[in-house]
């Protein structure tokens, strides 16, 4: 699916397109906690998982912050 012509293509799209938690939980709008659920529900996949974090693709958080954005009106008219 993905091709590249050298390393330095490789990591401009590793830089522009994938996150750690930090950065997917800032980017989503949602708390440590909730990000942990998420992975152990089944909700959100993290391409990889290391001891003390997960790295997300950011194709799939943008699906999933759609999709939070829509329950956050639903569930919260207000904000």
């Amino acid at each position: 699916m993905y091709q590249f012509k050298d390393r330095d293509d490789l990591r401009k799209f590793i830089q522009e397109n994938v996150l750690n938690s930090s950065e997917a939980r800032e980017f989503l709008e949602i708390s440590r906690v909730r990000l942990s659920q998420m992975i152990s529900d089944g909700k959100l996949e993290p391409i990889k998982k290391l001891p003390k974090d997960s790295l997300f693709l950011k194709a799939d958080l943008e699906e999933k912050k759609k999709e939070l954005e829509a329950l956050r009106k639903k569930y919260r008219p207000y904000d």
